[in-house]
């Protein structure tokens, strides 16, 4: 059976967009499996316990959440063996819908390097049964290009590729992950682009400067990721926990976690708290809600690696900023300092 939509035994009621112009009516906040890949390749977070990453997943599925997003190269196929793991014993009516992506290839002799991006149509027909086998679905909801390919595979082959599984049946919607406006314009004369999945917070805001306007007049879903930054708005993280991130976190080589940029970042997170506390929720919770407040965002995918992870930013899935909240965050953009990009949504 392919997962449908649905939630645990009483889930509460989120409030819920269209995917799209498809059939799919998603909650605004979904659940993000990258980290539960574990710690044991390239883009790792570190060491990860299983049995708290399928407690996280069935705590965002008893609290109303009713869409997964993972990709076979967390973890290189484990973080999807995780979802399988997390949702077995869930009836097919009441489980998620499950979002899953390819064009990473990684090297079974090799975990640490760097997958190839690779577009080729019997590779995407590979990956897809792969990913298939290990969710334990006979169809995925959303198949996504993780990103543009690197070995000469034109647009047309690949994209065209996706169109071909969704007449086939073994995925419901296409999507495209990573691709700027060039590639989307490129993509739609082929076939409809049924959704975009791009990087966007408040620190990393240039898909508002083109993608999300095109998304929103050709009828495409946006689903961003790293609405927190990788954890860095949450609230929680300070410097102290940048020098401690481990040589298995991906983290500790990026840019955004040391140095002049990490003190913007956490500037720009401080600045959230007031703003959290008049709606009594979490900095996390606000800074989820920012990127949710952008026309043309359906939802925004968070990662958990633990229950207590989720209760700390469910509250995102019906939290509303208002003009003055935005506001206030747009003149805390500015004064931190931190990233780039557009600082408030048009009305």
């Amino acid at each position: 059976m392919a997962a449908n939509a649905g939630t645990g035994t009483t889930p509460a009621e989120l409030p819920k967009r269209q995917l799209g112009t498809t059939s799919m009516h998603i909650t605004r906040v979904g659940f993000g499996a990258w980290a539960i890949g574990g710690p044991d390749w390239v883009a790792g977070w570190g060491p990860q316990d299983d049995e708290k990453s399928i407690a996280a997943i069935r705590r965002a599925v008893e609290l109303g959440i009713n869409w997964i997003d993972t990709a076979a190269i967390y973890g290189l196929g484990h973080s999807e063996e995780v979802v399988r793991r997390a949702l077995d014993g869930i009836p097919p009516s009441r489980r998620p819908y499950i979002f899953t992506k390819c064009g990473l290839v990684w090297d079974e002799n090799d975990r640490r390097a760097a997958p190839r991006q690779i577009g080729a149509a019997a590779s995407i027909r590979r990956e897809l049964e792969g990913s298939l086998r290990r969710l334990g679905v006979d169809c995925i909801d959303l198949y996504q290009m993780h990103w543009p390919p690197r070995d000469g595979t034109p647009i047309e082959e690949y994209w065209g590729t996706l169109l071909d599984l969704k007449r086939e049946g073994k995925i419901r919607a296409a999507g495209l992950s990573n691709h700027r406006v060039p590639l989307l314009e490129a993509a739609e004369r082929i076939g409809h682009v049924d959704s975009l999945q791009p990087p966007f917070s408040a620190i990393n805001r240039s898909a508002a400067e083109a993608e999300l306007p095109w998304c929103l007049e050709h009828g495409t879903g946006v689903i961003v990721y790293s609405p927190m930054q990788s954890g860095l708005l949450t609230g929680t993280f300070s410097e102290e926990r940048a020098r401690n991130l481990g040589p298995d976190d991906w983290r500790s080589r990026s840019p955004e976690f040391t140095g002049e940029r990490l003190a913007r970042n956490l500037r720009l997170a401080d600045a959230l708290r007031p703003i959290a506390a008049r709606h009594g929720t979490s900095v996390g919770a606000v800074a989820i809600a920012w990127t949710l407040a952008w026309p043309g965002v359906t939802g925004a995918i968070v990662g958990a690696r633990s229950p207590e992870q989720v209760d700390g930013w469910i509250d995102a899935a019906r939290l509303t900023l208002s003009r003055e909240d935005l506001a206030e965050i747009a003149r805390a953009i500015e004064e931190s300092g931190a990233g780039s990009g557009p600082v408030m949504p048009p009305a």
